[in-house]
């Protein structure tokens, strides 16, 4: 078995490992997680993916360093509104405390199941198909220009076509039972409104991947650097969700920042057969417009700081749903 190949069973092995010890270790009874445990969670995840980019760099060469690093840093970002959207489904169905950390780490587990089967395949067509990564470029384009012109816009979980099938079943718990997505009523199992959450959750990192795979597969042609550069980001989502949830409205012009990576990858893409872009400026553009945004952002708020959840929570009526 090549090296490569190797790496796969080992690095999902490891993943493995660290949800486990999550799941059954760190967080094996429901509670809220504080601000300072989150961050400390989200500084151990950051050092975790750098101690890996650094291994990159010195095994297999610069190039895949940077390429490593610049996908973790555009997936990073592209989770910030992700982060918010979820914010916005838990206050829709009114979540309680104790129980999101569950979700999330659910959802982060989904969501890494969910990479694997699109990036293989994914980067095998890239690589095989040039048409494949135009058409990637270009969807990579419009979702720049998208993220860049469009307007806040209202957002109500409740109108999901998934969440109104589960609705439709008639097998959907009134309330809350703990942490629980199932449970037994009348002799009969049903579902709770904390699997319609998740549901919702998954499916809100499904749409969000439309834009940071084919992003990741933009910079890098190496499915194992893809993968991995993605899975790091999505671990420590969890744990981002609970620092940055409540302060999503600092981030004024992080959204135009994003939306500028988008499109010069995207060109980046479509040009790659007539100008070959290093990696290393890849890096060096990814980090310094991403780095602007968020400057921008802290040191020009504006004159009054939105709260975007309370504003679309409150246009959308977020009273507890009947269920």
């Amino acid at each position: 078995m090549a090296l490569h190949d190797l790496l796969w069973p080992l690095f999902l092995g490891f993943v493995t490992a660290v949800l486990l010890v999550d799941l059954l270790v760190l967080h094996r009874r429901d509670r809220a997680v504080g601000t300072a445990e989150a961050l400390w969670t989200v500084s151990g995840y950051v050092v975790l993916a750098l101690f890996f980019g650094a291994g990159v760099f010195v095994f297999a060469g610069a190039d895949r360093g940077a390429e490593f690093l610049t996908g973790y840093l555009v997936e990073q970002s592209l989770s910030f509104d992700n982060i918010f959207v979820i914010a916005l489904i838990f206050t829709h169905f009114s979540v309680p405390e104790a129980a999101r950390y569950r979700v999330l780490f659910y959802g982060v587990a989904g969501a890494i199941i969910m990479r694997l089967v699109l990036i293989v395949p994914g980067s095998e067509l890239v690589e095989r198909f040039a048409f494949v990564g135009y058409g990637l470029g270009a969807l990579l384009l419009w979702s720049g220009y998208r993220m860049w012109a469009s307007s806040e816009e209202s957002y109500d979980p409740s109108q999901m076509r998934s969440i109104r099938l589960l609705k439709k079943t008639g097998r959907c718990a009134g309330s809350y039972d703990d942490s629980r997505f199932f449970l037994r009523q009348a002799g009969r199992y049903c579902i709770t409104p904390l699997f319609i959450v998740l549901v919702a959750v998954e499916i809100t990192d499904l749409v969000f991947a439309a834009d940071s795979i084919p992003a990741v597969l933009a910079i890098s042609d190496d499915s194992f650097i893809v993968f991995t550069s993605n899975v790091f980001a999505v671990l420590g989502l969890r744990a981002l969700f609970f620092v940055l949830a409540s302060a999503m409205g600092r981030f004024t012009y992080l959204r135009y920042g994003i939306a500028t990576v988008l499109v010069f990858i995207g060109a980046k893409m479509l040009l790659g057969s007539y100008v070959e872009i290093p990696a290393f400026v890849s890096l060096l553009v990814t980090t310094g417009v991403l780095g602007i945004a968020v400057g921008a952002s802290l040191a020009l708020p504006p004159a009054e700081e939105p709260d975007r959840l309370a504003a679309l929570a409150a246009r959308n009526d977020r009273a507890p749903p009947d269920l």
